[in-house]
């Protein structure tokens, strides 16, 4: 018996439904991690609407996450294509060329983002991020600046600015950008490591060799923290800075071994 009219419509419902899907659906897949099931799932939902921004912004990032970056970025660009503004797409495109260690091309990405969306804090942190690798300094400082007043909680942009500052010169700003950010990650090694050398740097050496002791009491193979705890304690304690210094060096230590001569007045 042939097929009515109401059947064959029916049919081709069914058979055109399959190919539409389901944006929360996607959603989900993307947010679970199941990044190669997510960009079937979005590539029916664009099959439909070709312009949905939120897709095509999702089927990227998945792209993104399986290293797929010609096709995240040819997806970012669409984005951009039809709305210019969308920063997240130009952050996209900023992260792709981190990754690719551009980071020229990161940073300028990444300040278009900036411009476009001033109030979030990630793409404040990365621009940051990407201007320190520039030799920016001053201006990295600047946005992370503006990030911490968006996140005063968040300890990162102390860090990176406790960074930007050693690179500038700026040792005061060191030390107190790596107080703040210690003050909430009292336990990162390298933020004490790195508030110990610009301790050592302005002459507060009995406070930096209480940030090289807790690099030590964690990792005693910091030699370059025993080095410099060394150099702190010369005059102090000659004995046991020397012993320091001959460790240091016996195990590669530049900086152990150019200073080893200093032990030869104490000997």
């Amino acid at each position: 018996m042939p097929p009515t009219r109401l059947t064959s419509c029916i049919l081709v419902l069914l058979v055109f439904s399959q190919c539409i899907g389901s944006f929360r659906d996607a959603e989900a897949l993307y947010l679970s991690g199941r990044y190669e099931e997510a960009i079937e799932a979005f590539n029916k939902v664009l099959f439909v609407s070709t312009t949905d921004l939120k897709s095509l912004h999702l089927r990227a990032r998945s792209y993104e996450e399986l290293e797929m970056y010609d096709f995240a970025i040819k997806d970012y660009r669409r984005i951009l294509a039809l709305e210019p503004t969308y920063a997240q797409a130009y952050a996209g495109i900023g992260k792709i060329a981190w990754e690719k260690k551009n980071m020229k091309e990161a940073e300028q990405n990444f300040l278009l983002a900036a411009m476009h969306d001033p109030s979030d804090y990630d793409i404040l942190v990365l621009l940051s991020r990407a201007m320190i690798k520039n030799g920016r300094y001053k201006s990295a400082v600047e946005f992370l600046d503006e990030a911490i007043v968006l996140k005063p909680e968040e300890p990162m942009p102390h860090y990176y600015k406790g960074i930007a500052q050693a690179y500038s010169g700026d040792g005061l700003g060191v030390i107190v950008s790596f107080n703040k950010y210690l003050e909430i990650e009292p336990d990162n090694l390298s933020a004490h490591y790195n508030r110990g050398f610009a301790l050592m740097k302005l002459g507060y050496c009995s406070w930096a060799v209480e940030d090289f002791d807790k690099v030590l009491e964690e990792n005693p193979r910091h030699y370059d923290a025993l080095a410099r705890r060394a150099l702190c304690l010369l005059e102090k304690n000659p004995r046991q800075a020397c012993f320091d210094l001959e460790t240091a060096a016996i195990n590669g230590n530049l900086l152990a071994k150019a200073n080893l001569n200093r032990c030869q007045a104490f000997r």
